[in-house]
């Protein structure tokens, strides 16, 4: 199974939806994010999942996990849920073609996932905004992050907001944050497609 992944990781990067560093980087880093959530989750969701990473591997080394991965762009997610078909995880992984502000407010996806994992999807409060309302209360992110990390980009008062706290900032073997969600998101939250990038909570 690792060999199909690789060649699917490998077209993934072919078509221009994964970005730089050899296939089997990629993977390790996508299992480093899944490790430093600290549990096995029941259902997970891959904030922006381009080529498939991390929600790919993760849902390979997780055989009893349920997965969305959603990407906004519709040419990324026909390739996904073509490969999804290949790796033969349709029965437990879906793909959903939607803004992360649009499939937020979905009764079936809002505060329905224990893991959000997110990788290169925006800056801190884009990505906290956009992946807080798809978490159960007690649920994790996690965000990978630059190189060393830098714990300061995320800011507590706008993180209390979304009913989040940060949690340990990881620093290796893959530098990465983990967010706690201490109660469900509010409402209002996210905001209209593109607000939270034009005018981020901190």
């Amino acid at each position: 199974m690792l060999a199909q992944l690789r060649g699917v990781l490998a077209k993934a990067k072919e078509l221009g939806f994964l970005g730089p560093g050899p296939v089997d980087e990629h993977v390790t880093r996508a299992l480093d994010l899944g490790r430093a959530g600290g549990f096995r989750p029941s259902r997970a969701l891959d904030l922006g999942s381009g080529g498939g990473v991390p929600g790919l591997p993760l849902a390979l080394r997780w055989p009893s996990s349920r997965w969305i991965l959603l990407d906004g762009s519709l040419k990324r997610s026909s390739f996904l849920r073509d490969v999804v078909g290949e790796l033969g995880l349709a029965d437990r992984v879906s793909v959903v073609a939607e803004r992360a502000e649009t499939a937020a407010r979905s009764d079936d996806l809002r505060g329905a996932f224990d893991l959000v994992v997110a990788r290169g999807f925006a800056g801190p409060a884009v990505t906290a905004e956009c992946g807080s309302p798809f978490l159960r209360s007690g649920g994790v992110m996690v965000v990978a992050e630059p190189p060393g990390g830098e714990p300061s980009r995320w800011d507590a008062p706008g993180l209390a907001e979304l009913g989040m706290v940060a949690g340990p900032a990881v620093d290796s073997p893959t530098a990465c944050q983990v967010l706690v969600q201490n109660e469900l998101c509010p409402k209002r939250f996210p905001r209209r497609v593109g607000i939270p990038a034009k005018r981020p909570l901190w």
